[in-house]
């Protein structure tokens, strides 16, 4: 007897699939003017205020005070404007999702997506392509800009030294989490504002409460915070009471994916 074999059925042409979805909000992200005008303010902001830094301290360095000069570091200097690049990350990550809740739009788009949890992915997956890219850029941009500025007071440094170059990826890959916190925390909330309330509390607000506890508490729960958690693998010298730099990361990112689990729990559930 001869076998027949039968052919897997063929994908019809409007069938819904990660790549697909995927596709769809990356056209999404490139065409909203918002996306453009906040990445523009995090990358000046990281470049921008990372060089202008270095330009003070050098001009500056002849006169400066002993303390600041020995908490000086040519690698960290120039990458300071990571802390406001954060809020616009995290602002554009709400956005990414919250605006749609907001508009309405939303609805087609789960429409489309009957399963909803490839949206979420999809969403995920694209802003964070984007946020890394262009931050690792902006982030080897401010660094090496930075030391032309330091160069005049033989202050620099290069990639070679001593935690440089997991200093200069890490502000990338620091930032590219706290966009997905935002993406995770406007799928959870569907509120704008309060989202970038929430993203801002735990990036600002709660490092500033843990160093108002007792020492003899501060010391078990600072550390552990979300921000702190991250800027660890920031720091040219560990903290010993702090975290390892890549345990620490390692931490944050089981923060934003313990919230995007959440919020993927919460898209299953309740109606758009």
């Amino acid at each position: 007897m001869t076998a027949v074999m039968t052919p897997a059925p063929p994908v019809m042409a409007g069938a819904v699939t990660q790549v697909r979805v995927v596709h769809s909000e990356w056209i999404k992200l490139r065409t909203l003017r918002s996306t453009f005008f906040t990445l523009l303010f995090a990358v000046i902001a990281m470049v921008g205020l990372g060089m202008l830094f270095c330009y003070v301290f050098a001009s500056q360095w002849t006169t400066m005070e002993p303390q600041r000069k020995a908490d000086f570091s040519a690698v960290t200097v120039p990458l300071r404007g990571y802390f406001l690049a954060q809020l616009a990350v995290g602002v554009l990550g709400v956005l990414v999702i919250s605006g749609e809740y907001s508009t309405g739009m939303i609805r087609a788009t789960l429409s489309a997506v009957p399963r909803r949890l490839p949206v979420l992915w999809a969403k995920a997956a694209v802003f964070a392509a984007v946020t890394l890219t262009l931050m690792l850029v902006s982030s080897f941009a401010a660094f090496f800009g930075g030391q032309l500025f330091l160069r005049s007071q033989h202050l620099q440094t290069t990639l070679s030294a001593p935690g440089a170059l997991r200093i200069v990826t890490g502000v990338a890959l620091y930032l590219t989490v706290v966009g997905l916190l935002g993406v995770a925390l406007g799928a959870l909330i569907r509120n704008t504002a309060g989202a970038i309330a929430a993203v801002f509390g735990l990036l600002l607000v709660l490092p500033v409460l843990g160093e108002v506890l007792p020492s003899s508490w501060g010391k078990h729960v600072t550390p552990y915070l979300p921000s702190n958690a991250g800027q660890a693998l920031l720091n040219v010298h560990p903290d010993p009471g702090g975290m390892a730099p890549w345990t620490g990361f390692g931490l944050f990112c089981l923060y934003a994916l313990v919230a995007l689990a959440g919020a993927a729990v919460m898209l299953r559930r309740r109606d758009a």
